[in-house]
C-alpha cells in the first residue's frame, strides 16, 4: 500500500507540480520532438527512485518513466481540441493503472488466493442502480411536472443535471452504507444553498416544486437503496 502512495506522490509531483504550462504547450506543439517531453520523463524516473529509495527498485522506476512517456506521446498524437478533456482523463487513468500494475508485480500478488464474495455483487448492483438507471426512472416519474423552458437552456443543463444527480445519489448511498448518516444533512444543506438563488429568483413556482420533488426522490432512492444493501448483507 505504501509503495502505491509513494508512486502516486511522485506522479502528482512530476505531472502537476514540476511541469510548467510552457512545457505542456511545447509538447503539444512539437510532440515527440519536444525536449520537454524527455525532461518530463527523466523527472518522473528520478522522483520515483528518490521517493521509493530502494536501490533494487531502479528497473521499476525505469519502466514507469518510459511507460509514462509513451502514454503522454500517445495522448499528444491522438487528442485534439474537442477531445482534450477525454484524453486528459484517459491519460491519468492509464498512469494509475501502470502504477497499480507495478505495485502488484513488485509484491508478487497471487490473485488465485482471492475470490469475489457475494458482498461485491450487492454493492456493484446498488452502485449501478444509483447511476443511469435511477436517472431514467426519476426523470420518468417527474416528467409530468417538467416545466416549460427554453430549448437551448434545457440542452445546456440536461447532462449537467444528470451527472449532479448521479454524484449526489452515490454520495448519499455510501454515507448510508458506512453509517455516516449525519453527512447526508450536510450534503442536502449544501445543495439547498447552491440552488437557493435560482429558486428565489425564479418566478415560476412550478420550477421550484419540480426541483424539490426531483431532489427528494433522488435522495430517497439513495437512502432506501443504502438501507436495502445493509439488510441484504445481514442475510449473507
Amino acid at each position: 500500500m505504501i509503495l502505491f502512495v509513494k508512486l502516486l506522490l511522485a506522479h502528482l509531483l512530476g505531472d502537476f507540480v514540476l511541469q510548467p504550462n510552457s512545457w505542456v504547450a511545447d509538447k503539444e506543439d512539437k510532440k515527440i520532438e519536444s525536449i520537454y517531453l524527455y525532461k518530463h520523463i527523466a523527472i518522473h524516473g528520478l522522483l520515483i527512485f528518490l521517493i521509493v529509495a530502494q536501490s533494487d527498485f531502479w528497473w521499476c522506476a525505469l519502466v514507469l518513466a518510459i511507460s509514462h512517456g509513451a502514454i503522454d506521446a500517445l495522448k499528444l498524437y491522438l487528442q485534439n481540441q474537442k477531445t482534450k478533456r477525454i484524453w486528459f482523463i484517459l491519460d491519468q487513468l492509464l498512469h494509475l493503472a501502470v502504477i497499480g500494475g507495478i505495485c502488484l508485480l513488485w509484491y508478487k500478488v497471487d490473485f488465485t488466493k482471492y475470490e469475489i464474495d457475494n458482498r461485491f455483487w450487492i454493492y456493484a448492483t446498488a452502485v449501478l442502480l444509483m447511476t443511469t438507471p435511477a436517472s431514467i426512472v426519476i426523470k420518468n416519474i417527474i416528467s409530468i411536472w417538467t416545466p416549460n423552458e427554453n430549448g437551448a437552456k434545457e440542452a445546456d443543463l440536461q447532462n449537467a443535471g444528470k451527472y449532479i444527480g448521479i454524484l449526489e445519489r452515490l454520495f448519499v448511498f455510501f454515507f448510508v452504507a458506512t453509517g455516516n448518516l449525519t453527512s447526508i444533512g450536510f450534503l442536502m444543506a449544501a445543495k439547498s444553498i447552491f440552488r437557493f438563488g435560482d429558486l428565489t429568483q425564479s418566478k415560476d413556482r412550478k420550477l421550484t416544486e419540480y426541483v424539490l420533488i426531483g431532489t427528494l426522490i433522488s435522495f430517497g432512492t439513495a437512502i432506501g437503496t443504502g438501507f436495502l444493501v445493509q439488510y441484504a448483507l445481514t442475510l449473507l
